[in-house]
């Protein structure tokens, strides 16, 4: 009855040690003053004895109820650890787990065995939501009181139900939270609310951690996904467009042998309509191929490309890119493919009446800046969207990052930086030819 709390009987046993013991506390002080000393000193009436067994109570009445209140929690909720013990239990196990599925659910139990919680949540901030990962207490399959808490810049959320929910920081960003709540009877002391605010206090890093492995996970979740799909939107061009032009020059040559001897003139024709189609059928292979990776950017550099790009954009366009000199393949596709991007968030979102594109190369950092003077928006509370998350994803996979500043009415700047080392043009020519 006691290990599943059956009809709520650990309060029944709980008050009954309280009491219990401040009862035997007050009938031991007042026999022991009025009835022992009276006895010795043949006045066991003695109305000074009475006044000064109702001041050893008065006086003693506190510490001894906090005492028998820690005897009755011992009897019913077992033998707690000191803070102390917490956070030496708390590091030494961190030092050895580094799986969320490990550390996360650790923090929760230390926590919930050092304050007595009946159930204490471990939150983790997940782009613009915290989530709960972990849980200590409460019944097994008993759900979070919600599935995520929607985050406002770097304020903490009130936790619904929760007696206390301290903020995990790191390096002044909001990466979790840790919420308790306590069983009805059992408030929690100031002590057990330090306990939670310095496990939280060292927590910071652990999240942290975490949440880069989460971030990675999802990274490369996308990464596959977005392979997946350029996968099937290559094999659906290649069946509708290529591959349909390739079986009608097979059936077309065929009903050209076949008429080539019963009419010469006809097949004349047909050849010269053949060259036609086989024309075509190559300049769909060569758009095919541009989508992978244009040829004006292998052969002649980003300037270049971006140039072209921007002559056909429909929104007025200046590129800036004095003394770059070409990079590595991986390097210039990243880069142009995120302009590419960027263009046309721009052309499709900013209302914005010009566009500046700047390339700077220095100190082995190639850096990418699109800024427009549109409508802009709230960055910081706006989540990112497909396309933004595909060109993080494409710069991170290359070791460098994205950063994004906007506001209403304050236009957009897109800022990527990824490590690139300029080659030079012989070497370029080389890999070229060594790759055709």
């Amino acid at each position: 009855m006691l290990k599943y709390r059956l009809y709520e009987i650990d309060i029944v046993i709980s008050k009954t040690v309280l009491y219990g013991s401040l009862a035997v506390f007050i009938t031991a002080v007042h026999v022991g003053l009025v009835a022992g000393v009276g006895t010795l000193l043949g006045d066991r009436r003695s109305p000074l004895l009475a006044a000064l067994a109702a001041a050893v109570v008065a006086l003693a009445f506190q510490p001894v109820r906090q005492w028998a209140g820690r005897l009755a929690n011992r009897v019913v909720y077992g033998r707690r650890a000191t803070p102390y013990q917490v956070l030496s239990d708390f590091a030494r196990r961190i030092g050895g787990a580094y799986a969320d599925e490990d550390v996360l659910p650790q923090m929760a139990h230390i926590v919930a065995a050092g304050t007595g919680a009946e159930r204490v949540v471990v939150w983790l901030r997940v782009d613009d939501d915290l989530r709960p990962v972990a849980s200590d207490g409460g019944p097994p399959a008993s759900p979070p009181p919600v599935e995520a808490l929607p985050v406002d810049g770097r304020a903490m959320p009130p936790v619904p139900g929760a007696d206390l929910s301290v903020p995990v920081v790191h390096q002044g960003e909001l990466l979790g939270a840790i919420s308790v709540k306590m069983p009805r009877d059992e408030p929690l002391r100031p002590a057990g609310e330090q306990l939670v605010t310095d496990v939280a206090s060292q927590a910071g890093l652990v999240l942290s951690n975490v949440g880069l492995i989460e971030d990675l996970r999802a990274s490369r979740q996308r990464l596959v996904a977005a392979q997946d799909e350029t996968r099937r939107r290559l094999e659906r061009n290649i069946h509708d467009g290529a591959q349909q032009d390739l079986v009608a020059l097979a059936i077309k040559l065929k009903l050209a042998g076949i008429t080539v001897d019963e009419d010469p003139a006809e097949a004349k024709q047909m050849i010269g309509e053949l060259q036609a189609d086989a024309a075509g059928a190559l300049e769909n292979l060569r758009d095919l191929a541009r989508g992978i990776y244009p040829p004006l950017l292998a052969d002649l550099g980003l300037v270049a490309a971006l140039n072209a790009q921007a002559n056909k954009s429909p929104v007025p366009v200046a590129v800036e890119a004095d003394g770059i000199g070409r990079f590595g393949q991986d390097t210039e596709a990243a880069v142009y493919f995120c302009c590419l991007e960027a263009l046309q968030n721009i052309a499709k979102y900013a209302q914005a009446s010009s566009v500046r594109i700047c390339l700077q190369a220095q100190n082995g950092t190639l850096r990418l800046t699109v800024s427009d003077d549109g409508i802009g928006y709230d960055a910081r509370h706006a989540p990112m969207g497909s396309g933004l998350r595909n060109m993080s994803d494409r710069l991170a996979a290359l070791g460098g990052r994205l950063e994004i500043q906007s506001a209403p009415r304050q236009g957009t700047t897109i800022t990527a930086e990824l490590p690139g080392t300029p080659v030079s043009d012989q070497h370029r020519h080389l890999d070229n030819v060594i790759s055709a």
